[in-house]
């Protein structure tokens, strides 16, 4: 299974991939699981989150961009109320 992989790419590199047009999603502080049916990329907008998979542990927070890789199987524990940019696909 692959990793999450956690980036801070350079704003010519967000703006290049139209990352500030991608929808928002926002969620409070809580924890779940979630399977990803397919692969989503997203931008932290703020917040501070944990997520815990079979193999790992990785921590986000804002400025990371972050892809998820599909299949991937994992729980999700926010430990600061989240804002996000998205993608699937």
């Amino acid at each position: 299974m692959a990793n999450i992989k956690i980036s801070q790419p350079a704003n010519k590199e967000m703006a290049a991939k139209g990352v500030l047009n991608w929808p928002i999603w926002e969620c409070e502080v809580s924890e779940f699981p979630w399977t990803y049916s397919e692969r989503e990329s997203c931008y932290i907008l703020k917040g501070e989150i944990e997520v815990t998979t079979d193999v790992e542990t990785v921590s986000i927070q804002p400025g990371d961009f972050v892809v998820f890789p599909q299949g991937l199987n994992c729980r999700w524990n926010v430990k600061a109320p989240v804002r996000k940019h998205y993608n699937f696909g």
